[in-house]
């Protein structure tokens, strides 16, 4: 009888229950302040982001039938605001191959004219009119003493959806990519802050909101981000860019070296000093025409010259190297003071 009580009393029972349950929203629990790391993070992109623009690209192209010319897309990136003058700074990938250029940054958009490029460093830099007010420069930084762990934050534009903000860790140095000229660039920062296509040209921040690269890479082989990105070193564009801005171009005197990062740690580790270790001599280059030579193995022994000043000015770095020699212009000639076999020496080397 009491097994059968309850089995006609359920459904009253089930209605008295429900009636208990409402649809009203759940308390919410206070947030409490944010963490420091945050704070940081926060006020970092609100500083930074003003300063990042989107990079738009058309060419002009020709219709086989009509042989009437219109405009077509060519590609999308990144930038950032330079100076008060209106320079942007973005990647040579992304405005390759275009014939106009739109900077666009809060709700204004603006055409661009291109200064100059440097392929072999994959960097441009573009012109617009704007006022002061509304140009908001990056700080810049510097890169030669970064250090694998440290953290980065990226700025930029992928897969157009608007300024995206990524952060992770510098995952290495000094790595060599290849550029879009063809040419290895060296020096390279590498991380694992999320970019994709359309972060080109972005800002590479570090967590006082400097510049410490561009981004301008990444290794993948979906085409997505894969945690592996490159950055070219903020040493690098800070050489670059102030050059193509004061002459219009930038023709850096060479000496026809290759220099390959892993030889430099070697040498380091084994003696104790940084310096340019010359991996290989181009033929017929300034340097080889100076009697300069490459890394060679002999037996288990390595065998090369060894860069150390360039006009009793120590060089210790590729980009150092690139500064001191950027001191001076082609057909100059320069003093290197080299090692070789363990005796200092000075050789003269006419740039080209």
């Amino acid at each position: 009888m009491a097994v059968l009580a309850a089995l006609l009393l359920m459904p009253e029972i089930r209605r008295w229950m429900d009636s208990r349950i409402t649809g009203d929203p759940r308390p919410v629990t206070p947030r409490g302040n944010l963490a420091d790391f945050e704070e940081t993070s926060v006020e970092l992109f609100r500083l930074a982001s003003p300063s990042v623009v989107f990079v738009n690209t058309t060419t002009r192209v020709a219709n086989p039938w009509t042989r009437r010319t219109y405009e077509a897309e060519a590609g999308t990136g990144s930038g950032f605001i330079w100076d008060k003058h209106g320079h942007i700074v973005t990647n040579f990938h992304v405005i390759k191959d275009a014939s106009s250029y739109q900077v666009e940054f809060g709700d204004k958009s603006f055409r661009a004219e291109l200064i100059d490029s440097s392929p072999d460093d994959d960097l441009a830099v573009l012109k617009i009119e704007a006022s002061s007010e509304l140009l908001k420069p990056v700080s810049i930084g510097t890169s030669g003493d970064l250090k694998v762990g440290q953290s980065v934050f990226a700025i930029g534009h992928p897969y157009r959806l608007g300024q995206t903000y990524t952060t992770g860790v510098v995952s290495a140095r000094s790595r060599s990519i290849k550029g879009p000229s063809g040419r290895q660039i060296d020096e390279a920062i590498q991380i694992d802050a999320a970019i994709n296509p359309g972060n080109s040209g972005g800002p590479l921040l570090d967590s006082a909101g400097r510049l410490i690269g561009v981004n301008t890479a990444i290794y993948s082989p979906s085409g997505a981000s894969a945690g592996i990105g490159f950055a070219i070193p903020v040493d690098t564009v800070n050489r670059v860019v102030p050059a193509i801005i004061a002459n219009g171009r930038y023709e850096p005197p060479r000496i026809g070296i290759g220099v390959n990062p892993e030889l430099n740690e070697w040498f380091a580790q084994r003696t104790g000093r940084k310096a340019i270790v010359i991996a290989s001599v181009e033929p017929g280059g300034p340097a080889a025409t100076a009697g300069l030579q490459g890394a060679r193995l002999e037996g288990r022994r390595i065998i090369a010259d060894v860069i150390l000043k360039v006009s009793n000015e120590r060089v210790t770095t590729l980009n150092e190297l690139l500064a001191a020699l950027g001191n001076h212009t082609r057909g100059e000639q320069v003093t290197l003071t080299i090692l070789r076999e363990g005796i200092e020496q000075p050789v003269d080397v006419t740039l080209k």
